[in-house]
């Protein structure tokens, strides 16, 4: 069931019991989620924690995600527990300064993305990067649904942000990898050989250096993969640390003994294999850069962009709680930027950027048409439009972009809820409501919007 030449492998490699590891992986892969507590605190009932994230459950069976209106509303996101083992390294990596800035260089479709923008806060902004273009719409989508406000969606090669020079406290590279991790599914083990391993080694140098020059001195490079090939892991992270002089760096991970960790050369990681943890297989390592003299940083220019009407700032200040620093206009649309709009523009000249924050509202002289983004963004005042909550059939006919009609209402915008959580907005014209979800995110599947079909239950 597994190909040869990684059977063989792995049955010579340190730290690995090949047996144990080999039925685990036969086994199907626990299924995990990680709450959004800005938007709903209420654990699924009766399912473990993950230890090792404070938001993270495992789920005894999968849900239908697809179906579920708390989902599309970004109350959770469906992600692989090992990889949660991030939040225990942003903690004990955290400085205690603001205006943090960090960098999700392969980020789709958005998990760990996620995890950073909810950990990140209000502290900084979050640069969450893809390089496929497809791929990079989804992790818009998800990062939208989030709805935090402190990210930014790019569409790049890791190449681009050569000239962000010293420009992030910390980078997180999961590196595309043999995938050796997730043989657990067939399709991903068939495609496996030692060929694509080796070119998967060779792609993450080359992205490791191209990165490389965008992290500030004293900053924090955290790689991952999802692989258990040590020449995709730490092989790969000695030989930048060689290259670079940085110092490996180490965590406090009492409480997790089944983490396995790998010394190699000076070099520390930590590996998550199935079978002893639950979860999938994972790699884990940090490199801080050295300081060095005469290096000097990203610099900004004060100059105004695309300045607003007072409508617009009046508009903006009624219905979010943006900061002025931070409106844009282009075109017709208003946007609360992740960041100062000079900031902005200044990584504009390097980046293709595919979200720069909330987008608020269309205004057409002394009008305004809110938009998707803020019915789901936390910057939403929560008395700047009238919300009515739908039942389960009206929330996945909304969904589908369907139409709905709402009674004793106002006709105006109204907010859409669910379980007291934000869908979308529509507008109500009295026969019926307009439905302003965006229709590339609709529903596309056929069952009927009924309670039988399989949700996450909740405390």
């Amino acid at each position: 069931m597994y190909p040869p030449e990684f059977v063989k492998r792995i049955f010579k490699q340190e730290y690995i019991d090949a047996d144990g590891l080999m039925q685990a992986m036969n086994l199907p892969a626990p299924v995990s989620i990680r709450l959004n507590r800005n938007k709903w605190n209420r654990p699924p009932a009766g399912e473990d924690s993950v230890p090792w994230s404070e938001s993270g459950y495992y789920l005894e069976k999968r849900p239908s995600f697809t179906m579920d209106p708390l989902f599309h509303s970004g109350c959770y996101y469906p992600q692989e527990a090992s990889s949660m083992i991030i939040e225990e390294v942003y903690k004990q990596l955290k400085p205690k300064n603001e205006g943090i800035r960090i960098l999700d260089l392969c980020a789709a479709p958005g998990g760990k993305s996620t995890h950073l923008s909810s950990l990140l806060g209000k502290h900084g902004v979050l640069i969450s990067n893809e390089v496929i273009r497809s791929r990079a719409s989804v992790l818009a989508e998800n990062v939208t649904k989030w709805g935090l406000g402190n990210a930014i969606v790019t569409n790049n090669d890791p190449s681009s942000f050569t000239e962000l020079k010293e420009y992030f406290d910390f980078i997180l590279v999961d590196a595309p990898c043999s995938g050796e991790g997730m043989f657990s599914d067939p399709a991903v083990r068939n495609e496996w050989s030692a060929d694509n391993a080796s070119l998967s080694a060779q792609r993450q140098k080359r992205i490791l250096s191209d990165v490389w020059p965008a992290l500030k001195e004293g900053g924090c490079l955290i790689y991952c993969t999802c692989t258990f090939n040590p020449a995709e892991n730490e092989e790969n992270i000695k030989w930048l640390a060689e290259k670079t002089g940085s110092e490996s760096l180490t965590f406090d991970l009492p409480a997790y003994a089944d983490i396995q960790v790998i010394k190699h050369e000076g070099i520390t990681g930590y590996a998550f294999y199935p079978g002893r943890i639950r979860g999938e297989g994972f790699f884990c390592s940090v490199l801080k850069k050295p300081h060095r003299d005469n290096v000097q940083g990203s610099h900004f220019v004060n100059k105004i962009y695309n300045p607003l009407t007072t409508f617009e700032i009046k508009t903006a200040e009624m219905i979010a709680d943006c900061n002025k620093e931070n409106l844009f206009r282009s075109d017709d649309t208003v946007y609360s930027l992740a960041l100062p709009v000079e900031e902005y523009f200044f990584l504009k000249k390097s980046l293709r950027i595919l979200k720069g924050g909330t987008t608020l509202f269309k205004s057409r002289k002394d009008s305004f048409t809110p938009l998707h983004d803020l019915a789901l963004s936390l910057l939403l005042r929560k008395d700047a439009f009238y919300s009515s909550e739908l039942d389960y059939s009206q929330s996945v006919k909304f969904l589908r972009r369907d139409t709905i009609v709402l009674k004793s209402v106002p006709e105006d915008w109204i907010i859409l809820t669910y379980m007291g959580i934000n869908l979308g907005i529509g507008k109500n014209i009295g026969s019926r409501m307009n439905n302003y979800y965006p229709v590339e995110w609709r529903i596309r599947m056929s069952e009927s919007p009924s309670k039988d079909i399989n949700l996450i239950e909740w405390v």
